[in-house]
């Protein structure tokens, strides 16, 4: 458990540092993609799916989803 909590905020320091110097469009497609990869897990791990495909497939649709919205802006 301490190792995943390693592992969870070093991707978010890499998240947070990694967006100040980002266009509209690519943190749009950064934020939907994450956003998509936890609800979809989560979707997933309710359901009694496989969380990872959860994530992997929700994550994708985020991506484009926020990449069609980031580009409006």
């Amino acid at each position: 458990m301490k190792r995943l909590g390693w592992i969870a905020g070093i991707g978010a320091f890499v998240v947070v540092v990694g967006c100040t110097d980002m266009s509209a469009r690519q943190q749009g497609t950064m934020s939907g993609a994450a956003i998509g990869a936890a609800g979809g897990a989560g979707i997933a791990a309710i359901s009694g799916g496989d969380a990872w495909t959860g994530a992997l497939i929700g994550g994708a649709a985020g991506g484009v989803a926020g990449n069609i919205r980031g580009g409006r802006q």
